[in-house]
């Protein structure tokens, strides 16, 4: 176990498995880092690292029998998410790709799952050690997508996508006292989110009754860009630690499995590439 030490694992739906990739060889090398941070898939990613589940994650997204395949848009028509979250957060985790909620809730390690406020429009960052029904609770609000998924209630609290409030919670590691921090992302290095003002109006219908949601949602590509800035910069200083794809990106949605499969790979033989300097990094 490594001291104030902290991973942040972003999110990005199906690009989710790169991160997949690289936390299965940490696992591998029992590398456990203290604290864990995730969102939406990242936070899936956060708690299959903490359970030390090699391969669960990628179990879970490369989906070859249709009985099990969880994207459609059938579950719009059905349940009004494009994604069903029944499968991915009941039958998964309980019945077809057990999780293992001993280890979680014995594990040291801390992690914690971002999730937005539909109320505030803000982030909030959560863990779970007793519980399992809440935990694939939050895992579940983490994940749920504006519009591709419906809104999560807890303590009659509506939540969201945790990308919302926080894409990338470096700052949430740097607050709770860390003083290393490996970031995961899930976009090449360069990236920046575009505004796109032809869904403000349908934003704004879709979400009347939570001005405050839809203000964080419009304003995301301004925080999520302001943060890459900040990042570039720890980075070039030599604070944080970023492994990032480096070939070609895949879809959020993307189902092909010979796809997934390749850009899990991806993340794979990145960190195994990068171990060392990971090692260097953290003065190991």
């Amino acid at each position: 176990m490594i001291e104030r030490t902290g991973m942040v694992l972003e999110g990005g739906g199906s690009r989710g498995i790169f991160t997949a990739g690289a936390i299965d060889y940490l696992i591998e090398q029992d590398m456990k880092i203290p604290y864990v941070i995730g969102v939406s898939a990242g936070a899936c990613n956060a708690v299959d690292y903490v359970s030390g589940q090699i391969g669960r994650t990628r179990e879970c997204m490369i989906v070859k029998e249709k009985a099990y395949r969880y994207v459609s848009m059938r579950n719009m028509i059905k349940q009004k998410s494009l994604f069903d979250m029944d499968m991915i957060f009941d039958k998964f985790p309980n019945q077809y790709i057990p999780f293992d909620y001993d280890v979680f809730f014995h594990s040291g390690m801390i992690c914690e799952i971002t999730v937005t406020n539909c109320i505030t429009g803000k982030a909030e960052y959560y863990s779970e050690r007793r519980d399992k029904e809440r935990l694939m609770q939050l895992c579940r609000a983490s994940s749920s997508l504006p519009v591709a998924a419906p809104m999560v209630f807890m303590n009659g609290v509506p939540y969201l996508d945790g990308g919302i409030g926080n894409s990338i919670p470096i700052g949430r590691s740097i607050r709770v006292g860390n003083r290393k921090h490996i970031v995961i992302l899930t976009r090449k290095e360069g990236y920046r989110k575009r505004t796109d003002n032809r869904k403000a109006a349908f934003i704004k219908r879709y979400y009347r009754g939570y001005p405050r949601l839809i203000q964080s949602i419009l304003r995301r590509p301004y925080v999520y860009n302001r943060t890459l800035d900040l990042m570039d910069e720890l980075e070039k200083q030599g604070k944080i630690f970023v492994i990032r794809p480096q070939d070609k990106i895949i879809s959020k949605v993307e189902r092909k499995p010979e796809k997934l499969e390749e850009f899990y790979r991806h993340g794979y033989e990145q960190m195994k590439e990068r171990f060392d300097d990971l090692m260097c990094y953290l003065q190991l």
